[in-house]
């Protein structure tokens, strides 16, 4: 049998050939990171999710956010150093979306669910500054009861910005925000979750919100209707509970990947659009001098080129536990996992 690979994903096998460890049966095929930041301030239970900022006139400046959820946001570059850090207490999870109108020009708006008050979601808004490297605050605005959890954003294709941020009482709160000189915001629908959800992501081409619950799996919610079906069980096999993290790696219309990090076995796996076949799971392991992840909380995918470091795009996931110190985020080449799995 013929089998064509193409150089990219044939470079980027090679590269760990030397001490990458053989697939695991349960956990599945290896990877290892190419980067990793510097560790968040605080200990134990900390740092939580990322997002990626794409600098579409410099891709190897692009940006990496990340969530310290006893005290604030960091900024990264891409060589994992901090370049920039805002205090703002108990945010959990973090998303980020560019071209905002905002101020008469278009800006990069990140926002973060907010669990200062324990009893009403916000969520917490800022502008990201990119030269110098700075989060402005803009406002905080309430969500609803319950506890502010996970978050997620996108900016539609009419224009409309909508950020989502669910409680760990189950609900999820769909909010339209509006960026005229202040915040202004309101929440346009609730839809729920049996149980304790965390992970979201948007899927602006077929108007779908994506949310992890963690005992049970992931549910996709029809943003024209608001019903919700779960569309992948967490089995205990390919996904195993806790369910936590979810990223996009969009292709076409409505194609790519939709992965979810296995938290209760420190993997990630892996299903296709618009179908929701499972295509595999992968692991990453210790290499390149980087330690591997474990339990891992949020991920965030970007397929952009991101510079001669990752010019096929890069997965950056929380690492619940390092050798030494407190936990950080890692960073791994998206054509690493392309070629472990035999994605497209």
């Amino acid at each position: 049998m013929r089998i064509c690979v193409s150089l990219a994903a044939l470079a980027a096998t090679l590269a760990g050939c030397a001490t990458m460890p053989p697939p695991d049966p349960a956990r599945g095929i290896p990877v290892t990171a190419s980067g990793q930041t510097q560790p968040v301030a605080s200990r134990d239970d900390a740092a939580d999710d990322p997002a990626i900022w794409v600098n579409s006139a410099n891709p190897a400046e692009s940006l990496i956010v990340g969530t310290d959820k006893q005290a604030g946001l960091y900024v990264y570059g891409l060589d994992g150093t901090v370049r920039a850090f805002a205090e703002a207490g108990r945010v959990n999870n973090v998303d980020l979306v560019d071209g905002v109108s905002f101020g008469g020009e278009e800006a990069v708006i990140v926002a973060a669910s907010d669990r200062n008050d324990i009893a009403n979601a916000h969520v917490a808004l800022y502008r990201l500054n990119t030269d110098p490297v700075a989060l402005e605050p803009i406002l905080r605005v309430p969500a609803g009861p319950g506890e502010g959890y996970g978050f997620c954003m996108a900016l539609m294709p009419e224009g409309e910005l909508f950020a989502f941020v669910n409680t760990t009482q189950g609900s999820i709160y769909q909010m339209s925000i509006a960026l005229e000189g202040t915040a202004v915001s309101g929440t346009v629908r609730t839809m729920t979750v049996p149980s304790q959800p965390e992970g979201c992501v948007v899927d602006p081409r077929t108007n779908s919100l994506y949310v992890g619950e963690e005992a049970a799996g992931i549910w996709r919610f029809d943003l024209a209707t608001g019903r919700g079906t779960l569309v992948v069980q967490a089995d205990g096999a390919r996904l195993v509970p806790d369910v936590e993290g979810l990223a996009l790696a969009p292709q076409g219309a409505d194609g790519g990947y939709l992965v979810a990090s296995s938290q209760g076995d420190s993997a990630y796996a892996v299903y296709a659009l618009p179908d929701y076949r499972y295509v595999g799971r992968f692991y990453v392991a210790d290499g390149n001098g980087i330690d591997g992840t474990t339990e891992t909380d949020g991920i965030a995918i970007s397929t952009a080129n991101l510079g001669p470091q990752f010019p096929g795009g890069l997965m950056v996931v929380q690492d619940g536990m390092t050798p030494a110190g407190t936990q950080n985020f890692k960073l791994i080449d998206w054509r690493a996992i392309r070629a472990a799995l035999g994605l497209d």
